[in-house]
């Protein structure tokens, strides 16, 4: 079997999704997720210009050299761009191996650990009564755990705080130029605990309670929020300190017994090393769309099991369905399994990238359809071009840029 053709395929269905699709001269397609928020079109030009023409020819089934000779041959290692990219080849590639295979994905990788994957989900409100309104619409969907977060009092405008649709579903807006939020993280660590002992007094200490920082503190002031969180025993605080330094995660673990969930910005397993060797953090949070594919982050995971660290894999809007069954295939075999983050996505998404995984009682599963269970309707894609979109920047209260 020989790789004939790799194509790209940008569509935006309420929001942007970067696909590559590879065929072969047996006929069978795979398809990649390379989606990376606010830069898809550095992503696809990678593809299409420099990735796709050395694909023609090589055989499917060599995924492992495929993923070295991608990752070496460019010398300019690493980074967001290179690594969606090389996803993308990486996940199509074992997509079409477990269809020649006639199996589900998840089979090739050693089978099931688990017979269904626990999940997440996402309340938030601009104030706690409508944060208390978004729990419990997540717990009516059956969500068992549950992410919170909320606007801040004097803050116009908080990421993570969505504009909803009047049914709880998430608002997607596709901004020309990035929205600009302020922000106040004296004022955001006064209010969170609150947050936490509103939630807790509603709901019960046993509902698992997640909460995303976003890399908006410093260790001291992480450190001070995950001590005060301790009582209400929260699943994890993610993301507390910018990622690029991973040694601030030190003091916050000396301070505090709140778990710590860090890694959906990282790309390669050099970013985690002392992260999991030190047991600074409790969960790894990449994406197989924006690690390497399902190859480096299966290794990740294995590496990380032997510190006891658990795989909790990055589950957002911009991963599309087909990001989401690798995720989902590679959740049912690993043995370090945490929790999985799922969002979902619009109704028209699902209609664009049809898929066999399904989401029941809070859980979810890959399915049995041979390879990642995922197809594209390229006619429906193609009636959704792309359409800019960035993410937010945050100034202080006084106009300066905030040097997360």
């Amino acid at each position: 079997m020989r790789i004939t053709d790799a194509k790209v395929v940008v569509t935006s269905p309420g929001r942007n999704f970067v696909t590559l699709k590879v065929t072969t001269d047996e006929g069978l397609t795979g398809l990649g997720d390379a989606t990376l928020n606010g830069r898809e079109l550095a992503v696809a030009s990678y593809l299409s210009d420099h990735v796709a023409p050395l694909l023609t020819g090589l055989d499917p089934h060599r995924i492992e050299d495929t993923w070295q000779y991608l990752y070496r041959g460019a010398y300019w290692r690493r980074g967001p761009v290179t690594m969606a990219a090389v996803a993308a080849v990486d996940v199509a590639l074992w997509d079409i191996k477990a269809q020649a295979a006639g199996l589900p994905l998840y089979q090739l990788l050693g089978g099931a650990c688990r017979d269904r994957i626990a999940t997440y989900g996402h309340a938030n409100g601009r104030d706690i009564p409508e944060l208390l309104d978004s729990v419990r619409a997540r717990l009516a969907e059956g969500y068992p755990a549950v992410r919170v977060q909320t606007g801040v009092p004097g803050l116009r405008a908080v990421y993570g705080v969505h504009t909803t649709d009047g049914q709880g579903a998430a608002v997607a807006h596709q901004q020309a130029r990035p929205l600009v939020e302020d922000w106040d993280t004296e004022a955001y660590l006064r209010h969170l605990p609150a947050v936490f002992e509103a939630v807790r007094a509603e709901f019960g200490p046993e509902l698992p309670l997640l909460h995303d920082a976003h890399h908006r503190l410093t260790p001291v002031q992480a450190a001070r929020l995950g001590k005060d969180l301790e009582p209400y025993r929260p699943f994890w605080l993610e993301d507390c300190t910018p990622a690029e330094n991973q040694e601030a995660l030190r003091p916050v673990r000396r301070h505090t017994t709140t778990p710590l969930a860090v890694g959906e910005v990282f790309n390669t397993v050099h970013d985690y090393r002392g992260l999991i060797t030190e047991q600074l953090i409790d969960y790894a949070r990449s994406a197989v769309t924006h690690f390497g594919g399902v190859t480096p982050l299966r290794k990740l995971f294995d590496f990380a099991a032997q510190y006891q660290v658990k795989a909790a894999i990055h589950g957002p809007e911009d991963i599309s369905p087909v990001g989401m069954a690798a995720a989902l295939h590679l959740d049912l075999a690993v043995h370090n399994f945490g929790i999985q983050e799922y969002s979902g996505h619009t109704p028209l998404t699902h209609e664009v990238f049809p898929h066999a995984y399904t989401f029941t009682d809070g859980h979810l599963h890959p399915g049995e359809t041979p390879g990642l269970g995922v197809r594209l309707d390229e006619e429906l894609a193609a009636a959704h071009p792309y359409e800019a979109a960035y993410l937010p920047v945050n100034r202080l209260q006084d106009g300066t840029l905030h040097d997360w």
